[in-house]
């Protein structure tokens, strides 16, 4: 089965489940300049965001990591996660079980 759906046409703020109740679990994640989520993990996950517009610093543990619009971030989540939006910003986040080896 084939879903699509746009990114702008999401309502929740700031975080919009694109596919609800389908993994990989996927999200839009729309933050103000200046908006910032506070630090949480994802255990058993491992992220990828893609940053579609605006410039983000993004938190990943002790690091921080400067982010603009094209950069994709591939990160485990089990570490202290917090992205900062410098100026607005959207992102598409696709958070998938860890499969074991």
């Amino acid at each position: 089965m084939t879903t699509i759906r746009t990114l702008t046409a999401l309502e929740d703020e700031p975080h919009a489940n694109v596919f609800p109740g389908s993994e990989p679990k996927t999200i839009r994640l729309s933050l103000d300049a200046g908006e910032q989520i506070p630090a949480h993990t994802h255990p058993d996950r491992d992220i990828v965001l893609y940053l579609v517009d605006g410039a983000v610093e993004l938190q990943l543990g002790d690091e921080t990591h400067d982010l603009t619009a094209g950069d994709i971030a591939r990160f485990e989540g089990e570490q202290d996660i917090s992205p900062h939006a410098v100026e607005d910003s959207t992102a598409l986040i696709v958070l998938a079980q860890r499969v074991a080896e």
